[in-house]
């Protein structure tokens, strides 16, 4: 029998449809509020259990909330999954065809990178390459601020990457089209898009994951071949614009294969 769902639960099953993905602070900030509503105690450790009980109502609709990791620093985020559609074509009542061709090829530029980012330049000139019908850039530009607005890419000085609710919402997706791209970490079992990638026995890692697993090791080893790590260690808790490093920073050490 599923358990009971409140109108605590239904507030916050709302709240975070309207928003699309929330970070884990402000998750507990409305599970708060929500508790409040139910003239129920809250306990700041039951957030999860909360969120069971939404999600085990939700299953008979093919829905779940999860969690995911930031990929810049490490905080913990929850939206809302549809399981029954990739989400790309739930995308569909937002975007036009021809809008969700380009969100697909600036993907496929994110996932084939090196570092997980495509270049402004580069989305913009596949505009002219489009089907059904070309895009002008102009008409681009204001598709790609769309998209970061509507949190499914995110943009740093005119590179883009997938944002955190892309890479919570399609992972499967992405898994299954990039089969022969895409990677898990190697320590959290996430979808890695921007990693750094062991040199000899080819495991990847999140940047946050890097940082906590190496975090206070003179000599970090790969956890899978033990061989040693060559790329620097970022701080952890940091976006990683401002992490610094504790060996020599290089832009190439942050990198997929």
């Amino acid at each position: 029998m599923a358990a009971l769902v409140r109108d605590g639960h239904r507030h916050f099953l709302q709240e975070l449809m309207a928003c699309g993905i929330v970070e884990r602070s402000a998750a507990r900030r409305l599970h708060r509020r929500c508790c409040e509503l139910q003239k129920v105690h809250y306990a700041h450790d039951k957030l999860d259990d909360f969120i069971d009980v939404i999600n085990v109502n939700l299953q008979p609709l093919f829905m779940e909330i999860r969690k995911g990791i930031s990929e810049d620093d490490g905080k913990t985020y929850y939206a809302l999954v549809n399981l029954a559609e990739t989400e790309i074509t739930k995308m569909a009542s937002d975007y036009s065809e021809n809008e969700l061709e380009l969100f697909k090829k600036t993907i496929d530029l994110i996932i084939a990178s090196e570092n997980g980012f495509a270049s402004s330049t580069n989305i913009l000139n596949l505009a002219d390459q489009l089907r059904p019908k070309k895009m002008k850039k102009k008409e681009a530009e204001q598709v790609l601020q769309s998209l970061v607005q509507d949190k499914w890419l995110s943009e740093k000085d005119g590179e883009y990457t997938l944002h955190t609710r892309s890479i919570i919402e399609m992972e499967q997706f992405l898994l299954n089209r990039y089969q022969d791209l895409a990677r898990k970490c190697h320590i959290c079992r996430s979808l890695a898009v921007q990693s750094q990638v062991c040199e000899d026995c080819g495991i990847g890692m999140h940047l946050p994951c890097v940082a906590k697993f190496f975090r206070g090791q003179t000599e970090p080893r790969c956890p899978q071949c033990k061989q040693f790590w060559p790329h620097e260690i970022p701080e952890i808790n940091q976006p990683e614009s401002q992490m610094p490093t504790r060996r020599g920073a290089s832009s190439s050490d942050t990198r997929r294969r």
